[in-house]
């Protein structure tokens, strides 16, 4: 299985505050310790790059990131990410547009999605996203 990490997990794994114990973050760190697949895309780093400041912080971000296989939306994501926006909210659903995209990228590329957004969750009930759950191992 392929994870696509969400910035909100990258955000808590990345702070300084003693670790997180949200289990998404649990879940990222036996991943990467795994060496099991890991990917991102563009929106994701350029989200943490803006939230988090200093020199320090943005060369550790990008540290982290170097090795990670970026993946980059096509037009027909884009198109597919407004669809499935439209389908989510047609059926009481809020969905970012950036959050659009990231399900339609893990849709397409047949990704689990790892997030502690709750909105992603929502979403998953209306569309065919798969998410990571505590109550999965692996």
């Amino acid at each position: 299985m392929t994870l696509f990490v969400d910035t909100s997990v990258w955000s808590l794994a990345l702070r300084r505050d003693p670790p997180s114990s949200e289990p998404a973050v649990q879940r990222l760190h036996q991943a990467v310790e795994g060496d099991e697949g890991i990917v991102t895309t563009g929106l994701v780093l350029q989200e943490l790059l803006q939230g988090f400041h200093g020199p320090r912080d943005r060369q550790a971000v990008n540290r982290h990131f170097a090795a990670l296989p970026l993946i980059a939306p096509e037009r027909e994501d884009h198109a597919a990410a407004a669809e499935l926006r439209n389908t989510c909210r047609r059926r009481g659903v809020q969905l970012g547009t950036i959050d659009a995209l990231i399900a339609q990228l893990c849709i397409r590329h047949s990704l689990v999605l790892l997030s502690a957004d709750h909105d992603f969750a929502h979403a998953a009930a209306v569309v065919p996203l798969r998410l990571w759950s505590p109550g999965r191992s692996r």
